[in-house]
């Protein structure tokens, strides 16, 4: 048996910054047909910062990633928990540690296996809630996790496993307005699902952490400071200003009754359309010109707008980026 090699929890020299990964792929180490050196030169070439081990109910692949890794690369370790009546995905947990996963949503066992996450200081995500097979559609309620995984591969894909992305993002736009005025809401976040060559990074995160570690990262994911993209061709940015004050994306903006001016700016969505979306549904939405680059202003206030996110649609509908959002008080 080799020895154990785990990658290092940081990679230095990488201060505050937008870091794009990629937080549940698969190698041969459970159902997936890469090995980590190919997952890890894919994720390369997809531009990608950082990505999430994530086998199904197994750390085996922990102690392979050390070799792969680098000043170019963050792996954090992490599991797909695949219980009977839907999966989560325990990430940033300690080398080696087996997340339990045999029950089912009326076993009751599921809240103190988040708790063994987040004592370990890990993030638990609910993976492709609208998964169409077997334990593949999340049944349990999403109290106790930190995030949903509104974004599972290829948006609109007809392959009869794909998750329907649209249902997941439907689901957690209606809850987020009482999600955030009951003080605790859960981020969005995209991930590939990679099981095969050409999967990585489609889609990904985009986190703005302190640094490039895994608690940098998990941190801002937690925070909703993150926005996801279909792939690193695709750049946005959010912001809302009223008055002198202005927040970006997962941040709380205190508007004072001012004015808001919402600003979104976008690259690489060639004749796309940004929407943007508050506690009363759609709300706005303007195209981008054909070369893809572009800004969008929309004017409102907090009364009409608890919150503020936007979506990126390329012509067809599918989705090219989405936001976490902008709360106002």
């Amino acid at each position: 048996m080799s020895e154990l090699d785990f990658p290092p929890i940081r990679v230095a020299g990488r201060g505050r910054g937008w870091y794009r990964g990629d937080c549940h792929v698969h190698s041969v180490h459970s159902d997936g047909k890469l090995t980590p050196q190919q997952l890890a030169a894919d994720a390369r070439a997809a531009g990608l910062d950082f990505l999430a081990t994530t086998e199904h109910n197994t750390p085996d692949a922990h102690g392979t990633w050390g070799r792969h890794a680098g000043n170019d690369l963050l792996v954090i370790l992490g599991e797909e928990v695949t219980t009977r009546t839907g999966h989560w995905l325990a990430l940033g947990i300690p080398a080696g540690q087996v997340v339990g996963w045999d029950y089912g949503v009326f076993d009751g066992m599921l809240d103190r296996h988040l708790d063994e996450v987040h004592r370990a200081g890990g993030l638990c995500v609910a993976a492709h809630p609208h998964a169409p097979y077997a334990s593949g559609t999340f049944m349990y309620p999403y109290q106790g996790l930190d995030a949903v995984e509104v974004w599972n591969g290829p948006w609109g894909s007809d392959v009869p496993w794909q998750a329907d992305n649209e249902a997941a993002l439907a689901e957690w736009g209606r809850a987020l307005a009482a999600d955030i005025h009951q003080g605790r809401w859960r981020p969005a976040v995209g991930n590939s699902d990679t099981h095969l060559e050409g999967q990585i990074g489609i889609p990904h995160t985009v986190v703005l952490a302190e640094e490039l570690s895994a608690n940098a990262i998990l941190a801002g994911i937690r925070a909703g400071r993150s926005w996801i993209a279909e792939s690193a061709a695709v750049e946005l940015s959010l912001t809302i200003s009223a008055g002198s004050h202005h927040a970006g994306i997962g941040e709380r903006l205190t508007t004072g009754g001012e004015p808001a001016v919402a600003r979104a700016e976008v690259r690489g969505v060639p004749s796309g359309t940004v929407s943007f979306h508050t506690v009363q549904g759609k709300m706005h939405s303007a195209p981008l010109p054909g070369t893809g680059a572009g800004a969008v202003q929309w004017h409102t206030n907090a009364e009409e707008s608890a919150f503020i996110r936007i979506e990126v649609r390329h012509p067809g509908g599918h989705m090219a980026a989405l936001s976490n959002p902008i709360i106002l008080t």
